[in-house]
């Protein structure tokens, strides 16, 4: 199956910055530290490395084999593959639609404290209360704003997108990137030299068994969705990338380079929010969305003067990279899904036009995201349902995935789509197309496949059993 003629990526260095680009996002920031900290902190770090190494890794090679076999985004890479599996590329395409719907939001919440921060550097006040731990309630509760700052974070995107994978995506990456480096070497100095910052580190690396013997299941589960939404696996975006791969780049060095620099990502972002809040809240301090908007926003209100003003803004548009790095690739896994089908009907595909439609068609979903300040902000806006109310819930039928929109998609993406997908692509490749199947793809770079065993067993017994358990503990958590 020779790959298809069209746009590819200029160097392998852009490519892996784009790669590491798309895994790199707000889960490697607010999710990976707590979770690690609250599961056994260095436990938890080793189950999550070994569930990168023995799953994730295998998932990776997996899925940009298949791109770059077939040249093709999901959709039509697993058509060409065979007509049986068609419905995981709609799967695998339904996850980054779901995901840049609360997503989107998030970025542009991002850029909202960001441009705070930059303008409280020159002495201009944007945040407008007397007590900053209350802003982010006021913020969220104001449904104009939010809205407001989710269609410029979404206009960003399609700007970016619409450019191409050369002049747009990798351009941005190959910037973008080693400046979020540089950034989190800055803030990261600067945090581990305060009082009290100590605790952060035991909090996060302290040994810890207590979590994993109450509820290994638990700690699994959480280190595997952690790891899987972390290296963006499941959503078509490695399969997209995949397909603009040269042939002579070597698919498991740059798989593995991958999963290495955002597992890096994640732990040096452990690195700066857990010390941060250790030394400038005492260690109060909660997970998701509060970490990064309540917690840190104090941190630095803690820090006080320039200091602080300027590490906000440092901290806070180093996410905005990883937010735009990530979200753009979603958006370009939907925009080359497109863009093929119009390929395969002869017809030729107007790339801007596409980008326009998928981007509107997010900020419309996007928007019960933002109404309800995601999920913060359902108290202040009783106008809009939630998903419970939706759905006629309530009392103990409430749960953790209907009682927000971000929680919602996050249910059907994160908690369902992604792990399943991810069991049947493992099951195919081990069982139906074999070992073979990769083992080819990545010779075609002149480069000899090491561990072929070690994959086999990975993609025909470790991957899918361990997705299948992953599964059972989200089914559980969310409907049990």
């Amino acid at each position: 199956m020779e790959k298809t003629n069209r746009e590819g990526f200029a160097s392998n260095f852009g490519f892996i910055m784009a790669a590491v680009g798309s895994a790199v996002g707000l889960g490697n920031i607010w999710g990976f530290p707590y979770k690690m900290g609250l599961n056994g902190g260095f436990a938890f770090l080793v189950i999550y490395l070994l569930l990168a190494v023995f799953i994730g890794l295998a998932v990776m090679v997996g899925e940009l084999v298949i791109g770059r076999k077939t040249g093709l985004s999901p959709i039509a890479a697993y058509r060409k593959l065979s007509k049986k599996f068609t419905f995981l590329g709609y799967m695998a395409l339904a996850c980054p639609f779901l995901i840049l719907c609360f997503y989107m939001v998030l970025g542009g919440m991002v850029m909202r404290y960001a441009g705070g921060y930059l303008l409280a550097m020159f002495g201009v006040d944007t945040w407008g209360v007397a007590d900053i731990s209350t802003y982010f309630g006021i913020f969220t509760t104001n449904g104009t704003s939010m809205v407001i700052w989710t269609l410029i974070f979404i206009a960003i995107n399609a700007v970016i997108v619409a450019a191409g994978i050369g002049g747009g995506i990798e351009k941005f990456c190959n910037i973008g990137m080693p400046c979020l480096f540089v950034i989190l070497l800055i803030v990261i100095v600067y945090v581990a030299v305060q009082p009290g910052a100590m605790g952060g580190y035991q909090f996060m690396f302290g040994v810890n068994f207590e979590p994993l013997q109450k509820d290994f299941l638990t700690v699994l589960k959480t280190a595997a969705g952690q790891m899987f939404f972390s290296l963006s696996l499941g959503m078509g975006a490695m399969i997209t990338y995949g397909s603009y791969l040269n042939k002579k780049e070597k698919i498991q060095k740059n798989a593995v380079i991958i999963v290495v620099m955002d597992t890096l990502v994640a732990i040096m972002a452990g690195m700066i929010v857990m010390p941060a809040c250790y030394a400038f809240l005492d260690g109060n301090t909660k997970g998701g969305p509060g970490l990064l908007f309540q917690s840190m926003q104090m941190v630095f209100h803690n820090m006080g003067g320039f200091i602080g003003n300027l590490m906000g803004f440092l901290f806070y548009f180093l996410v905005f990279i990883a937010a735009i790095s990530s979200s753009m690739s979603l958006l370009e896994a939907l925009t080359s899904s497109s863009v093929d089908r119009n390929v395969e009907a002869g017809k030729a595909p107007n790339r801007r036009k596409i980008v326009i439609i998928f981007a509107i068609l997010v900020a419309i979903f996007a928007l019960p995201n933002a109404l309800d300040g995601i999920g913060a902000g359902v108290a202040g806006n009783a106008t809009l349902p939630t998903p419970a109310e939706l759905l006629g819930m309530t009392g103990d039928s409430v749960k953790m995935w209907n009682d927000c929109w971000l929680d919602f998609y996050d249910m059907i993406s994160e908690g369902l789509l992604m792990p399943i997908g991810a069991m049947i692509m493992a099951f195919a490749i081990g069982w139906i197309w074999k070992i073979d199947f990769v083992v080819e793809e990545c010779e075609a770079s002149g480069h000899k496949f090491w561990g072929k065993a070690f994959f086999n067993i990975c993609y025909k017994f470790i991957t899918p059993i361990g997705m299948l358990v992953v599964l059972y503990g989200q089914i559980t958590s969310y409907f049990f």
